[in-house]
């Protein structure tokens, strides 16, 4: 009776003296790479959840400067009754030419230039474009804008141009013409058959980006109130 705590107490040392067995070496090396697993799953989630919050607040915050860029600038568009009667041809034209089309295209004359260096020859008048082109990368629109800082006799050419914003689903414009009281699809304010003379009261903004949360779209939209209706005409009397 006196034997079994003995060889018991035997059995134990010897298997402490020769280590785990396989099968335990292999138990503990399947419980630690499912933690490690669970750990890299874990933190990879909070990665892709990350780059995904900054990605779509980018895109929110790209809509948001585009727009406000867009109001800010149509805010000041104007167009001049001043004529050099001395000069017959190429006279500088003023105005807002906006052409319908999927999507939109806009030209008009602004005072929204912003001089960045000192002692240059440049007044805030610019002309002002936008319009989209298609990404042969992406194969979607990239909203485009043109400005020349001087004015010249048309005022859809000209200027630099720079990429605003990526992604475009969507860019339209409407025009509220307070003499019909209506929404107009187009504008053109140097054509007698058109809106001769006059700027829209209002510009109704539509801006739809792509890749939002969830792959879903996203909407901007603001309407934009002109200020200068009619064409300039000081120092004309």
């Amino acid at each position: 009776m006196s034997r079994l705590p003995q060889n018991r107490s035997h059995r134990a040392e010897r298997r402490a003296q020769h280590g785990f067995t396989l099968i335990e070496v292999l138990v503990a090396i399947a419980i630690i790479s499912l933690i490690a697993l669970l750990i890299y799953s874990a933190f990879a989630g909070m990665s892709r959840s990350r780059k995904n919050m900054l990605s779509v607040s980018g895109r929110y915050q790209a809509g948001r400067a585009a727009m406000q860029r867009i109001a800010r600038e149509l805010s000041s568009a104007y167009m001049s009754g001043h004529k050099n009667f001395m000069r017959l041809q190429n006279q500088p034209q003023t105005g807002m030419i906006a052409k319908k089309g999927r999507p939109d295209h806009i030209d008009f004359t602004a005072f929204a230039h912003q001089r960045l260096q000192e002692n240059r020859h440049e007044s805030d008048q610019s002309e002002i474009g936008y319009f989209c082109t298609r990404n042969r990368a992406s194969g979607a629109f990239d909203l485009e804008r043109r400005a020349a800082r001087a004015i010249d006799s048309d005022l859809t050419r000209g200027g630099l141009v720079e990429t605003l914003v990526e992604g475009v689903d969507e860019f339209e414009l409407r025009y509220f013409d307070r003499v019909t009281n209506e929404w107009q699809e187009s504008w053109d304010s140097t054509q007698p058959a058109s809106q001769y003379g006059r700027l829209p009261s209002q510009v109704w903004v539509t801006l739809i980006l792509n890749n939002g949360p969830g792959g879903q779209q996203l909407r901007f939209e603001e309407k934009v109130a002109i200020h200068m209706l009619l064409p300039l005409t000081f120092a004309t009397d």
